[in-house]
């Protein structure tokens, strides 16, 4: 009932069933808020709040049947942002999710280490990229990706390099998992045929730089 309300009203709702799944859900993609139910099979919400916090900042509201204020102080304690005990109304729900992400946003353009190239906008510490001001969904591999070719412009980074950097392992034979990241990155990125951000070096790898097509090398 919560995920088909939250969708016709316009929010994209990604649902698991423990706490295991939550965690493998925020291994791909970075959500801008998080709803967490105490009570789950396996992990209970206050140990996957914490897994979640070694990873992300972004907003996380607890909706539990607990009313005693021992399980709300904990989930404070823990990263929580929000407590909305069971039953509750949806229009509720709906009204502090948008004020939790509302918050963030504002919070974020307070200090948060930023790199800005044009219309795109990527703020490192809080995992976030906009482009033309609109909030673009990257996984958290993408994400990883993009703000270590960002950070250093027109430096050239060959297929190896950057799967050990990314995925922390051997790059032996794993150059396709890089190209497959690098691919869908420029889709999201490069919605317009005006700009290009990521640039292949033939026979070298790839660096990051802000050009027009006539001058982008693909």
């Amino acid at each position: 009932m919560t995920a088909l309300y939250l969708k016709q009203k316009g929010f994209t709702v990604f649902t698991a069933e423990n706490g295991d799944e939550a965690l493998e859900i925020i291994s791909h993609t970075i959500p801008q808020l998080i709803l967490l139910d105490i009570e789950m099979p396996g992990r209970d919400g206050f140990e996957v709040c914490q897994e979640i916090r070694k990873q992300l900042i972004v907003p996380i509201i607890f909706i539990s049947v607990r009313k005693q204020l021992v399980d709300k102080l904990t989930s404070f304690e823990l990263g929580a942002d929000d407590y909305l005990t069971k039953p509750f109304d949806f229009d509720e729900l709906e009204a502090r999710i948008r004020a939790n992400i509302r918050r963030y946003h504002v919070n974020l353009a307070k200090g948060a280490k930023r790199l800005k190239y044009g219309d795109l906008e990527i703020h490192i510490d809080n995992k976030l990229c906009y482009l033309n001001g609109e909030l673009i969904p990257l996984t958290a591999k993408e994400m990883k990706l993009l703000i270590q070719l960002a950070q250093y412009p027109k430096r050239i980074w060959s297929h190896d390099q950057l799967y050990d950097d990314i995925w922390s392992m051997d790059a032996t034979g794993n150059i396709q998992t890089v190209k497959v990241h690098i691919r869908n990155l420029r889709k999201k990125l490069e919605k317009s045929n005006d700009v290009k951000y990521i640039h292949t070096v033939r026979g070298f790898g790839y660096s990051f730089s802000m050009e027009k097509n006539d001058r982008a090398s693909r």
